[in-house]
């Protein structure tokens, strides 16, 4: 059910944020309702904000790819929320988590950044995996409070939820077959009586409302009156529920999540502002090593979440890698004809670390998935470099210099064409350095390629005398 919608038109130049809120399972529409009519007027007084739209019992539609999609729940509220500038998302985010902590007791919410990447729920997840649910809860709350003594982790919870009243039918089968009833048909009965059955359709402007015919509220939420339902009988009969099923109230889990098939309990997290998922993830794993011990047969736990989305990715660019190398081996060969100068450009490849650490590090950014693509792309760069150098030598000494000479002058001439082309390079990563996501990947190349110009034109020329021997004429 949407409650506000004023122009939301999301695009990639105004800030966003967005709010989530769970409530206690069990909750009803109403109940959820009013809570997330409570901070939309809360909204409203915000003058940072732009507009806002907000959805009851599930989440928005994908409007952008990484978007982490809910599911059906009558106690689920989320909000997209459009700053008017980067700026005021930052003033406004701190002072939203402040008032959803302080003004919604009992309510779980979380309001963040929208994220880039694979759509993941939580920056911080470690899933259990067993046969046994009761099991798995026990097991996951350990989980959870090692992930909560870590001083930059927030609500640690498990995303199972708590246990919530439900009622349990069981039909006794021998009365159901003496009077000519199936389970399905008795399933069917109590179906349309209490969640209802729809008998058409009304439409109001661009949507399609259901109407559903059930049982009045008195007649379907309490046990002693779903017993008297009347169940219809293929002879056109009708006997109530009660004489044909044992009817009584349980506690159960609310959503049960698996994974391969496979009962799969996620402990999450969210985390503090100026740190990394992976780099957390990979701190906490080995906390859980005195855990992971003492779990009984067929129980195991996994890394989820940011950290295995960047294993994976790192995974499909190292299966690719080898296949790269002997390609580019291939092309080096190709042109340079001789193993010792083809393995002379590959030893070059790595000059740029240097550069890529240092500018890393003094912007800030992490050294991730992106930041690692630039990387692969800056050794083929610096190869280049030491390719062109190279050739010059080799054509210096096809006219009849001395080697000594072939390589004097060819760092001298090929100097100012090398530093050009690495300037241009360096320059059209300076509007792509200031985007959130493909930043570390700009300030990689531009740091390495700087670095590795400079250590081509004294490295490279070294390296040659070094490696021939080569004397002064």
């Amino acid at each position: 059910m949407k409650l506000t919608e004023k122009q939301f038109f999301p695009s990639s130049d105004r800030a966003e944020i967005l709010v989530e809120m769970w409530l206690p399972e069990g909750s009803s529409f109403k109940a959820t309702d009013e809570q997330a009519r409570r901070f939309e007027a809360l909204l409203a007084g915000e003058p940072d904000i732009a507009t806002f739209v907000g959805y009851v019992g599930n989440g928005s539609p994908r409007y952008y790819l990484s978007l982490d999609q809910q599911l059906f729940r009558s106690n689920f509220v989320q909000f997209v929320i459009l700053t008017r500038d980067v700026a005021g998302r930052d003033r406004v985010l701190p002072r939203l988590r402040e008032q959803l902590a302080d003004q919604f007791p009992g309510v779980r919410a979380r309001a963040f950044r929208t994220p880039l990447g694979p759509p993941v729920a939580y920056p911080i997840q470690f899933r259990v995996i067993g046969p046994d649910a009761g099991r798995l809860k026990q097991i996951g709350e350990q989980v959870a409070e090692v992930i909560r003594a870590d001083p930059t982790t927030i609500d640690a919870h498990a995303d199972w939820g708590d246990r919530a009243p439900a009622v349990r039918i069981e039909v006794d089968q021998d009365k159901a077959r003496i009077i000519g009833l199936s389970s399905a048909q008795v399933a069917r009965s109590i179906g349309g009586a209490v969640s209802g059955a729809t008998i058409g359709t009304y439409r109001e402007r661009d949507k399609l409302i259901e109407v559903v015919l059930r049982a009045p509220d008195a007649e379907r939420l309490s046990l002693g009156s779903i017993g008297n339902l009347q169940i219809q009988t293929s002879l056109g009969k009708s006997v109530p529920l009660s004489q044909i099923a044992t009817i009584r109230e349980v506690m159960e889990e609310p959503i049960i999540w698996r994974r391969s098939r496979d009962l799969a309990l996620t402990v999450r997290a969210d985390l503090i502002e100026g740190v990394q998922a992976p780099d957390i993830a990979m701190a906490i794993d080995p906390k859980l090593a005195a855990i992971r011990a003492s779990l009984p047969f067929g129980y195991r736990i996994e890394v989820g979440g940011p950290f295995e989305d960047n294993l994976q990715a790192q995974a499909s660019i190292g299966a690719g890698l080898p296949i790269m190398l002997a390609i580019v081996v291939a092309l080096l060969m190709i042109q340079l004809q001789r193993f010792s100068l083809t393995f002379m450009v590959l030893l070059t490849a790595p000059l740029g670390i240097i550069g890529v650490a240092a500018a890393l590090l003094a912007s800030g950014r992490p050294f991730g998935f992106v930041a690692l693509l630039g990387t692969l792309a800056l050794g083929g760069m610096i190869m280049r470099n030491t390719v062109i150098l190279v050739d010059q030598i080799r054509q210096y000494q096809a006219d009849g210099h001395g080697v000594w000479e072939s390589v004097r002058e060819s760092a001298v001439r090929r100097f100012r064409p090398i530093l050009l082309t690495a300037a241009a390079a360096v320059l059209a990563m300076v509007p792509l350095s200031r985007d959130v996501l493909w930043g570390p990947m700009a300030f990689a190349i531009m740091g390495g390629l700087i670095v590795a110009t400079i250590m081509t034109v004294l490295f490279v020329p070294a390296l040659f005398v070094a490696w021939y021997r080569v004397r002064p004429d």
